[in-house]
């Protein structure tokens, strides 16, 4: 009798796509969890697949990754309507970049991801306006080259029509303008100042660090008091804010991060990590946007670190 069984991958073979299936997903779903739970999947779907007709390995699995984030970012719109203040992406924590953005490794490789701009806080932020088809376009084109034939195909649409949820995207990402990444000599500087000017009680300093029109956005998920519900915005109101804070957490230990490539901050207390934060700094050297992750389920994989 003829040997009819569906020819399988090797495991080897995945493992050299998991890191690039883990950065779409990523960058499509915003937490490293649901990230890993979509290239998981993938994988289970490759068992299922005839292997024989795969052509090209990588673009099967992106396709397949991009379906399932997308039927994924249409759940979680109805489960973020009912989040309670801000919702943030899941920072990706490293030892504190000096000489550039560069991939990471770390303990636990099925996070390892290129830190470049499409990876950013202060992107991602954006990308959390895209509606759950442009964001997928917008990612597997303009972040990852994907062809439209390819991306229509994972959207289920014409190419015409992934051409418009592209475009739509890339505009709404231009006029958000977040700002491009400064320097990370600059963006340490200003850290220092701003920890200094927190750490003194000096509101003007702390003042001069901010945009006029700074927003700060804290996520704590409805778990932590005090995170906020609703974004902070104005230069006085932010300072006041921080200010406050360092007055009620005067034992906090802060420790210099590096978070999804940018210079961030890690704040402990008790040994324990609470609080990742990080801005987005313009090229005037102010702090433009202040991202506060207090979510105690954003911050389990920095406290497994």
């Amino acid at each position: 009798m003829e040997d009819e069984r569906v020819p399988v991958v090797d495991v080897e073979r995945f493992e050299t796509h998991r890191r690039h299936l883990f950065g779409v997903a990523y960058r499509m779903l915003g937490t490293a969890a649901d990230a890993e739970d979509a290239v998981q999947e993938a994988w289970l779907r490759l068992q299922r697949a005839d292997t024989s007709r795969i052509d090209d390995l990588r673009a099967w699995l992106t396709t397949v990754v991009g379906r399932i984030c997308l039927d994924q970012l249409r759940s979680a719109r109805v489960r973020r309507e009912a989040y309670v203040g801000p919702w943030l992406p899941e920072p990706i924590v490293t030892g504190a970049p000096a000489d550039g953005i560069r991939p990471v490794g770390g303990p636990d490789p099925q996070t390892a991801i290129e830190l470049d701009e499409s990876v950013r806080m202060a992107l991602l932020v954006v990308l959390e306006e895209l509606s759950p088809e442009q964001r997928v376009a917008f990612v597997l084109h303009d972040v990852f080259a994907v062809p439209f034939p390819e991306v229509a195909d994972t959207l289920g649409v014409s190419q015409a029509a992934a051409r418009q949820l592209a475009s739509r995207a890339r505009r709404i990402v231009a006029d958000a303008e977040p700002p491009t990444r400064a320097p990370l000599p600059r963006q340490r500087q200003v850290a220092d100042e701003f920890i200094k000017a927190c750490a003194t009680g000096d509101l003007e300093a702390l003042t001069k660090l901010l945009h006029p029109d700074v927003v700060a956005r804290g996520d704590g998920g409805g778990q932590v008091s005090g995170a906020g519900r609703h974004p902070i915005r104005g230069a006085e109101k932010v300072a006041r804010l921080f200010l406050g804070l360092f007055r009620k957490f005067p034992q906090a230990t802060i420790e210099f991060v590096g978070v999804n490539g940018d210079l961030g901050m890690l704040i402990t207390g008790d040994g324990v990590p609470t609080d990742v934060s990080s801005f987005a700094i313009d090229d005037d050297g102010l702090i433009v946007s202040v991202f506060n992750q207090v979510n105690p389920d954003k911050l389990r994989r920095v406290r497994a670190q």
